[in-house]
């Protein structure tokens, strides 16, 4: 299953080279210490926000629950164009991942 290049180049203009491209869950994930931050999956943007962050982020314009298999991933959450669609929102989700990812420990 193809992903959307267009969206995974905008991360890479924020995130690289701080971040470790690759190919995951037919899409792209982008690895921060060894943790995956967020990626891409078809056309949305996934974002690891953490259990404590995610009722929150599940109220923001475009975001819905991780699930690509049935069962629901608490911690992270699938946002459309329509959430991450400007420089600035995708700026946003970038450094609420990037905040998270920067509690666990390094692998």
């Amino acid at each position: 299953m193809s992903y959307d290049e267009v969206l995974a180049d905008r991360i890479r203009k924020i995130l690289l080279p701080i971040a470790l491209e690759k190919r995951m869950f037919g899409g792209i994930g982008f690895i921060v210490d060894g943790n995956m931050a967020i990626g891409v999956y078809q056309e949305y943007l996934i974002v690891r926000v953490g259990a404590e962050q995610y009722a929150t982020a599940l109220k923001k314009k475009g975001a819905r629950p991780f699930d690509i298999t049935g069962k629901p991933m608490t911690g992270w959450v699938m946002v459309s164009q329509e959430g991450c669609g400007t420089k600035q929102s995708l700026e946003k989700w970038i450094s609420t991942a990037m905040e998270f990812v920067a509690t666990l420990p390094p692998k």
